[in-house]
């Protein structure tokens, strides 16, 4: 059975599962204000390593910092044993009180305080090894290497033992990694380990990503208190059809969790009030129909009631909130400082208006504003795609009815995209339709909307005229 996500408290050993960690890279950070010397990097035992702790090994280390290095995971000289990990997985880890104590107040009350420990071995069942190792290269070396599958076990280790500035290396090692399959799973780390910076990233991806994230194998596998801390949220962007799906596919997670068959009565049992935080008279009736109406979650009161609150005059009392979410208000980059028709552009043959932007924080891009035709109303078939360093993070095909205004026409992407900061990305639009159209002038290269800033580039992609001065794609519809 895989080990549960979400401990009973902070005493409870923290899973390696590669499933919800952010990626597989390795950090690896040298503190800043130190010596740059190198330092031994393997986490394996040194305990009978006779050439380098000989009658002069310090010589031929000069530096403190290389001495302290040498001494990690190290026999020498050690006058204090760790045993590491649950039982079964135990490690025996040497090291050195003066060394602990001087990086870490709770070992410098451990070791030197009045309840100092008096044995020489220590049991430690609810630390990984490998984390603990992390802690210890850390406080012997200043050098910071973090694993993506041991990173939040690693972040324990560092909260228990008060060594602030690991802690700190791996919440923003966790938010480099964010996305959408895993910050639920963060989330609800987070919210343990008190990080609150770490979770208001998290909410900023679970908001704006929500039915992928509702959708990701993450979310099944949150504890209770998150799952209602999600459901209870107002700007969750996400269709009420897709929540309920999400709440029964995490309702039979947590059966087999428990070690219970997955029945309708273990399936409400195990959801309890959560369920009545599912917002389903905001459904449409098909969507309840095919979806809610046929789950067996509900009772056959439930359903019943359901149904006469969609089609009666007079409407029945629900348990279940009937007012809809608020969702997320998008915003809009408009790069142009006015717009324009002459009778002999803008004018479209299947040909690609593109260009590129960067942005100083990370923002999601929910979809283009589009001019529309100068000559009347008019539809266009559109196919929009954005793209980074060639790679194609989304693309949508679809119609759009232009009213013959100057204003823009929003097309959007299926999901909105998370784009960071400081990457250049393509914005393309291929249009099909009435040919003449309006277009943008005194294009901007800089553009402050909001907390964010935007750069735009001409891109080689663009084969219809449209650059930073002028032409289409006026606006990025993003939140953030």
């Amino acid at each position: 059975m895989a080990a549960e996500l979400y401990p009973s408290s902070l005493t409870t050993s923290i899973p390696n599962d590669p499933a919800v960690t952010p990626s597989s890279k390795k950090s690896i950070i040298q503190e800043p204000d130190q010596e740059t010397e190198p330092a031994p990097t393997s986490t394996q035992p040194n305990a009978n390593s006779s050439t380098e702790t000989g009658s002069r090994w310090q010589a031929s280390h000069p530096t403190l910092r290389e001495r302290n290095a040498l001494m990690f995971n190290n026999e020498h000289m050690a006058d204090v044993h760790f045993m590491v990990g649950s039982p079964g997985e135990t490690q025996r880890v040497p090291a050195h009180k003066y060394v602990l104590a001087v990086g870490s107040s709770v070992f410098g009350a451990m070791f030197y305080g009045d309840l100092a420990e008096e044995q020489c071995e220590i049991q430690i069942p609810d630390v990984e090894p490998a984390a603990f190792l992390t802690l210890l290269k850390y406080l012997y070396s200043d050098q910071i290497e973090l694993e993506a599958d041991t990173v939040l076990a690693t972040l324990y280790a560092a909260k228990k033992y008060l060594v602030l500035a690991l802690a700190k290396a791996c919440v923003a090692f966790l938010e480099t990694g964010l996305e959408a399959q895993n910050a639920c799973v963060l989330l609800s780390q987070s919210r343990l380990f008190q990080e609150p910076e770490l979770s208001q990233r998290c909410w900023e991806v679970i908001d704006a990503q929500a039915e992928l994230a509702l959708r990701s194998e993450g979310f099944s596998q949150i504890d209770p208190p998150t799952l209602e801390t999600i459901l209870r949220r107002e700007t969750l962007n996400a269709r009420e059809a897709v929540v309920f799906r999400a709440v029964v596919r995490w309702a039979e997670a947590e059966c087999r969790r428990r070690g219970l068959p997955v029945s309708t009565a273990n399936r409400r049992a195990v959801l309890g009030k959560a369920l009545y935080l599912v917002r389903i008279p905001t459904m449409t009736l098909q969507e309840f129909a095919d979806g809610a109406a046929q789950s067996d979650v509900l009772t056959l009161e439930e359903t019943h009631d359901v149904f006469l609150w969609f089609t009666a005059a007079v409407k029945p009392a629900l348990e279940f909130p009937a007012v809809p979410r608020t969702g997320l208000t998008p915003l809009r980059c408009h790069r142009f400082q006015s717009s324009a028709y002459r009778s002999n552009q803008w004018r479209y043959r299947g040909r690609c208006d593109s260009i590129q932007f960067a942005v100083d924080r990370r923002i999601f891009i929910a979809g283009l504003g589009l001019y529309g035709s100068s000559g009347g109303k008019a539809e266009y078939s559109v196919k929009i795609e954005l793209k980074s360093q060639g790679t194609t993070l989304a693309q949508n095909r679809t119609k759009f009815l232009s009213d013959g205004s100057s204003s823009t026409f929003s097309v959007w992407f299926e999901h909105p995209v998370q784009v960071e900061q400081d990457i250049f990305y393509t914005a393309s639009a291929v249009l099909d339709g009435s040919e003449l159209s309006y277009f943008g002038q005194e294009g901007m290269t800089e553009v402050q909307c909001g907390k964010v800033t935007f750069q735009f580039q001409c891109s080689s992609d663009s084969t219809n005229g449209t650059g930073v001065q002028g032409g289409q794609i006026p606006e990025l519809v993003f939140y953030g």
